[in-house]
């Protein structure tokens, strides 16, 4: 498909530069399939769904990946330029791909130093700024240094000063982040308050986790101009067999599945069989979701507004249909809902059809 045909006019207003204080008092933007928007409240959410249907959540943690250092080579000028590094996946403990910036700096065996006693060595540049780093010392030496020197990696539109907000360390992370390793946060459970979970699992909702590890890939524009030569990065998921065995089981006693975010729909994808059952999973996905794919795991998606031309705002075309979307996203737009991270939500039903429209 033509990636022109998911464009749309965003002011820039519309980008939330702040979380809504509290979490769960966001806007919600009901897209059910009998054709209404029905403007709510995320604290409405348990008036939305029913006794018997399970929020599969991303129960995944990010870490401070954003470090700010300085290259050096022998006999070169110290400090030598300034380079910024986002951390994007995991290849070893100690060894990452990153986005650097800027990368033209950057050669094979350039050493990094971000801290006195804490640097990396360039152990390979790749495409579009990308470059692959080994860490000095040991993984939790790593970690630890990670903490006390990188700052919580927001997507470029949410604007901060060089050295980060003290609050983005609370505010960037779920209240059920359990398992350290996204560079991104899942976005729609940001909403989440332990109140809003227990008014849930009061409600008859239950809930279950899975853990895709988001990668800082999921803010590339789509820059090519057909969705078939987008290349996705692929991120590390799992999905546990009591996990998969839970989700069947709603299935099967009628209850719906409501998928927290696209990164938990993506992963339940990957793992989906063409009978709609969820299969164990443990590896990585670069699954990329687009309109005319037959969703078969969830039947709701709640999720956040994205970006024009965005792989996310896709895939909740391909969910809900693309004109459900675009004049849901009109709306949007017109009654003053905030988009992107820290913005509003949506919850959507899945739509039937699986054509385009």
């Amino acid at each position: 498909m033509q990636v022109d045909l998911f464009d749309f006019e965003l002011p820039e207003h519309c980008i939330a530069q702040e979380p809504a204080r509290p979490r769960d008092t966001a806007r919600l933007l009901h897209v059910p399939l009998d054709g209404g928007l029905y403007d709510q409240s995320v604290r409405d959410l348990p008036d939305l769904l029913r006794a018997g249907d399970m929020l599969v959540l991303n129960n995944t943690k990010v870490i401070p990946a954003r470090l700010t250092g300085h290259r050096q080579r022998p006999g070169g000028p110290l400090p030598g330029p300034k380079i910024e590094i986002t951390l994007h996946k995991r290849v070893t403990p100690t060894q990452w791909q990153a986005f650097a910036r800027p990368a033209r700096k950057l050669a094979d065996d350039d050493r990094l130093c971000f801290a006195e006693d804490f640097g990396a060595t360039v152990v390979s540049k790749g495409d579009g700024g990308e470059v692959t780093l080994l860490f000095d010392g040991m993984a939790s030496s790593l970690r630890d240094n990670l903490v006390a020197h990188g700052i919580m990696p927001l997507p470029p539109y949410i604007r901060r000063p060089a050295d980060g907000d003290q609050h983005d360390g609370e505010d960037y992370q779920t209240v059920y982040a359990a398992t350290e390793g996204a560079v991104a946060a899942p976005t729609a459970g940001l909403h989440f308050t332990d109140n809003l979970l227990k008014d849930l699992e009061a409600r008859g909702v239950s809930s279950t986790f899975v853990t895709l590890h988001v990668g800082a890939g999921t803010f590339l524009p789509v820059k090519v101009d057909d969705t078939r030569d987008h290349r996705m990065h692929a991120e590390w998921g799992e999905i546990t067999p009591e996990t998969a065995d839970a989700v069947n089981q709603t299935r099967r006693n009628g209850g719906r599945i409501v998928a927290v975010g696209t990164t938990a729909l993506r992963l339940l994808e990957s793992a989906v069989d063409d009978a709609g059952s969820i299969h164990p999973f443990s590896d990585e996905t670069d699954i990329f979701i687009t309109p005319g794919y037959s969703i078969k795991s969830a039947d709701l998606l709640m999720t956040n507004f994205h970006l024009p031309r965005s792989t996310l705002y896709m895939l909740v075309c391909a969910f809900a249909g693309q004109s459900v979307m675009q004049r849901a996203y009109d709306h949007a737009i017109n009654t003053g809902y905030r988009f992107y991270s820290y913005g509003d939500t949506s919850l959507l039903e899945r739509k039937i059809n699986t054509n385009n429209q």
